[in-house]
């Protein structure tokens, strides 16, 4: 018998099975078992077959990127380091800064001026203090010197709570309390210092008081009474003390000179106690120490 027909093929084997179990209903169950069984075997085989198409396709797929990635790879320039300008050339809203940098701490005096009120407000300060200085470089050559307020005392000798005006030594009085006179005239050199006679607060400070001229006016409280002080006749741009700042006891407050209505460099000194005007050089005397 040729072996074709002694070795019939897997497929005619499967064919004769399921002809062989639909056409003999009198077959035992064991063989309808074998017969189930080869059919299950047949189509576990046709399931394996596209799912080994898929497997053999990914491998070969992988097979080429392992190839091709490492070549681009290696034939791909090194980047090269970028400066901060670069950086910011690319991107202008972009910032870099070190890991290690910190911040600054501001304060408003770090500004200058920028709205037009402010810018105004400085204009009209600047014009003021050149305009002072004007004045005091006239009154310094007319008194032939120049001011130089560094070279005096800033508070005057003594340690009570009234002191003299003037430094001991540095005056002879013209006239005291007397008519239409409310204080006594101090006669001295021009740009004698001048001294707060007792602490307080500064009710005026001006460059022109009426006759006073340049003028500061304190108020104070000695020995429970209420006491107001005047200093007249000031040289112009010597005042060291504005309207509302507190001033101690023979603190330096500006400089003799002879403005308003004067004739020569001397201090009007005035004194009022409880509103009451006093002799000044007799209350000087009584209280200073």
């Amino acid at each position: 018998m040729p072996t074709s027909q002694r070795y019939p093929s897997v497929q005619a084997q499967e064919d004769y099975v399921l002809v062989t179990d639909i056409e003999s209903p009198a077959k035992t169950s064991d063989d309808r078992a074998v017969a189930r069984t080869a059919r299950t075997g047949i189509a576990a085989r046709k399931a394996v077959k596209p799912l080994r198409s898929v497997a053999i396709f990914g491998a070969v797929g992988a097979l080429v990127a392992a190839v091709a990635l490492p070549a681009y790879a290696s034939s791909k320039p090194a980047e090269s380091a970028a400066t901060v300008q670069q950086m910011a050339a690319v991107d202008a809203q972009s910032l870099v800064v070190a890991s290690d940098a910190t911040s600054a701490s501001l304060s408003r005096g770090t500004f200058t001026a920028t709205t037009p009120e402010e810018i105004e407000k400085k204009k009209a300060e600047e014009a003021a203090a050149a305009r002072a200085a004007a004045k005091a470089s006239a009154a310094a050559a007319s008194a032939g010197g120049s001011i130089d307020i560094g070279k005096y005392a800033l508070v005057s000798p003594g340690s009570g709570e009234v002191r003299y005006p003037l430094p001991q030594g540095s005056y002879t009085v013209s006239r005291t309390v007397g008519g239409a006179h409310q204080g006594a005239d101090m006669l001295a050199p021009a740009l004698t210092p001048i001294y707060a006679a007792a602490g307080g607060v500064v009710r005026a400070s001006a460059e022109s008081i009426g006759g006073y001229g340049v003028a500061v006016m304190i108020d104070s409280v000695v020995g429970g009474q209420r006491v107001q002080t005047t200093y007249g006749h000031m040289t112009s741009g010597t005042r060291q003390v504005q309207a509302g700042e507190t001033v101690a006891a023979g603190q330096l407050i500006g400089l003799v000179g002879s403005t308003g209505r004067s004739t020569a460099n001397h201090l009007h000194f005035e004194v009022r106690v409880g509103g009451g005007l006093v002799e000044p050089l007799a209350w000087l005397a009584a209280n200073a120490g």
